[in-house]
C-alpha cells in the first residue's frame, strides 16, 4: 500500500531538514501542554477582570478540554484521509488565531468560545503531528529517538507553562493567552518549508460520515458529562441520563464501525493486547498525574500560602528531569523494550505518590516534596515516550493518524475522568470545619485515589512483560496479516 507520506531512507545521522521537521512538530506539542498549564494560574485574574462566577470560570479550562478530547478521533482519521501536512498546518494556523482572540476578548462567553476553538485545533494538530513522525521516521531506533524527544516536549511545555504563567500573570492574564500565538506562527512558517508534503489517502472506500458524527458526539458528551458531574452530582438524574446517552451513542458507533468499509476506527486495532495496554496505560498515566497536580497545587497555594511562581518552581525538578533525559530515552527503549520501561515508570509513580501522603502543614521539601517530584519526573521520562512508541509500532502508515488520535483521546479522556473522580473523593471527605488540618485531611483520600490509579496502570502493564520483545513491533491484526503476506511473496520469489 502506498504511504500518504514519503518516508526518507533510514539513516544513522539526521539531516538538517529532518531535525527541522521534528522541531516544528515538537513546537506544536510544546504549545498544547504550555497552554493547558498556563491558564490554570491565570484563572483568578481572569475571573476578577471579566467578573466571572466560579461556575463560569471553570469553563475557561473545560471548554478547551471539551474541544480537544471530543474531536481527537475525528482529527486523527482526517489526517489520514486528507493529508497529514495539510491538516497539521491548517490546524496550527487556527490555533494561532484563537490564541490572539483569547487575549483580546472582553467577555466570558467569547473567551470560552476561543478556548473551545483552540482545543478543537489541538485535536487536529496532536494526532497529525504524531503520525507525521511515525511515517517519517522508520520504526525502530530512529522512531524511538524521535518520539522520546517529541513526547518530552509535552512535559517540558507543561512545566514551563507553570513558571511562565506565574511571571506573566503578574503583568496581565492576557499575556498568557497571547504568548502561544507568535510561537505557533513561527512554527507554521517553518512547517510550510520543512514538513514533507503528503498526499490524501487514495485507497479508501469513501468517508465514514456516520461514524465521524457518532464518534465526535459520544466523545463530546462523555467529556462534558465528566466535567459537569462534580457540580451536578454523580448520582443526579442529569449525570446518569448523560452517561446512559453516552453508552447508547458508543454502542451505535461500534455497530457502524463494524459495517463501515472505511471506519473512523478500525476495531481490529483493539484485538492487540499491546495496543490495549498502551491505551489503558495512557489513561492511567495522565489521569493520575492530572489529579496529583490539581491536589498539590491546592495544597501548596491554599494551605501553605505559596505564590503561583513558588508552586511552579516546586514542580520544576520533575520537568527538568524529563527534559534532560529526552535524547537518551530512545536508546533505553531500544535496549529494554517498552513494557519494561512502562512498568518501571509506573512503579516510580506509585512510589512518588505514596511518599507524598506523608506531607503535613509543615512540609519537609528536601525529604518529601523534592524526592516525590524527582520520582514522578523519572516516571514521566520513561512512561510517556514508551506508551507512544508501543501504540504506534507495527501500525501501517495509512492508519497512523487513527491510532495517534485514539492514543490522544485516551490521554484526554483519562485526564478528565480521573480528575473528576479525585475531586469527588476530596469533596466527599470534606468536613464542616475549615481548619487547615481538616482541609488537608480531605485531600488525603484524593491522593490515595491518585496512587491507586497509578497502581492500576502498573497492573495493566505487567502482562506485557511476558511478551517477547521481537513481537512488539507487530501489534495490529491487520498489519500482521499484511506482513505475513509480504514475507510469503518474498519466499515465493
Amino acid at each position: 500500500m502506498t504511504s500518504p507520506l514519503t518516508r526518507p531512507a533510514p539513516q544513522e545521522h539526521w539531516t538538517p531538514r529532518l531535525w527541522g521537521t521534528l522541531l516544528v512538530l515538537c513546537a506544536a506539542m510544546f504549545l498544547d501542554a504550555l497552554d493547558v498549564s498556563m491558564v490554570g494560574v491565570a484563572l483568578p485574574s481572569i475571573g476578577s477582570e471579566l467578573d466571572l462566577s466560579t461556575a463560569t470560570l471553570q469553563w475557561v479550562v473545560s471548554g478547551y478540554i471539551l474541544g480537544y478530547g471530543g474531536l481527537l478521533l475525528l482529527g486523527g482519521r482526517t489526517a489520514d484521509l486528507l493529508g497529514r501536512r495539510q491538516v497539521f498546518l491548517v490546524a496550527l494556523a487556527v490555533f494561532a488565531l484563537a490564541s490572539v482572540l483569547g487575549g483580546l476578548v472582553d467577555s466570558g462567553p467569547l473567551l470560552i468560545a476561543s478556548r473551545f476553538v483552540k482545543g478543537l485545533s489541538a485535536a487536529f494538530t496532536a494526532p497529525a503531528g504524531l503520525s507525521i513522525i511515525t511515517t517519517t521516521f522508520a520504526e525502530g531506533p530512529l522512531r524511538n529517538r524521535a518520539l522520546s524527544i517529541y513526547t518530552t516536549c509535552a512535559a517540558t511545555g507543561f512545566s514551563m507553562g507553570l513558571v511562565l504563567s506565574g511571571l506573566l500573570t503578574e503583568a496581565s492574564w492576557r499575556l498568557t493567552m497571547l504568548l502561544p500565538a507568535p510561537i505557533a506562527l513561527l512554527a507554521l512558517f517553518a512547517g510550510l518549508k520543512l514538513i514533507p508534503r503528503s498526499d490524501r489517502e487514495k485507497n479508501h472506500d469513501g468517508y465514514d460520515i456516520p461514524g465521524a458524527i457518532l464518534g465526535t458526539a459520544s466523545m463530546l458528551l462523555l467529556v462534558f458529562t465528566v466535567v459537569q458531574a462534580p457540580e451536578a452530582g454523580w448520582g443526579s438524574a442529569r449525570t446518569l441520563l448523560s452517561f446512559a446517552a453516552v453508552a447508547v451513542l458508543l454502542t451505535v458507533f461500534v455497530g457502524v464501525e463494524r459495517r463501515s468499509p472505511s471506519p473512523l476506527i478500525r476495531l481490529g486495532v483493539l484485538r492487540s493486547g499491546s495496543q490495549v495496554r498502551a491505551q489503558l496505560g495512557a489513561m492511567a498515566f495522565f489521569g493520575s498525574y492530572v489529579g496529583f497536580q490539581f491536589l498539590v497545587t491546592l495544597y501548596m497555594q491554599s494551605l501553605l500560602g505559596w505564590s503561583a511562581l513558588h508552586t511552579a518552581l516546586a514542580f520544576l525538578p520533575a520537568g527538568a528531569l524529563v527534559a534532560l533525559s529526552s535524547t537518551s530515552v530512545g536508546a533505553v527503549v531500544d535496549r529494554f523494550g517498552t513494557p519494561r520501561l512502562i512498568a518501571t515508570g509506573f512503579t516510580l509513580m506509585v512510589a512518588g505518590y505514596a511518599l507524598f501522603l506523608r506531607v503535613d502543614l509543615h512540609p519537609a521539601y528536601a525529604s518529601v516534596i523534592l524526592p516525590t517530584m524527582l520520582l514522578i519526573g523519572a516516571a514521566c521520562a520513561l512512561v510517556f515516550p514508551s506508551l507512544n512508541i508501543q501504540a504506534t509500532n507495527g501500525v501501517d502508515d495509512h492508519e497512523q493518524g487513527m491510532v495517534s488520535g485514539l492514543l490522544n483521546t485516551s490521554v484526554q479522556v483519562g485526564g478528565a475522568i480521573f480528575l473528576a473522580v479525585v475531586t469527588a473523593a476530596v469533596t466527599a471527605n470534606a468536613s464542616d470545619g475549615s481548619s487547615p488540618q481538616a482541609v488537608l485531611n480531605s485531600y488525603r483520600p484524593g491522593l490515595m485515589v491518585v496512587t491507586g490509579i497509578a497502581l492500576a496502570g502498573l497492573l495493566i502493564t505487567l502482562p506485557g512483560l511476558r511478551t517477547r520483545r521481537p513481537q512488539e513491533s507487530v501489534v495490529v491484526a491487520g498489519s500482521l496479516t499484511k506482513k505475513s503476506e509480504q514475507e510469503t511473496v518474498t519466499v515465493a520469489d
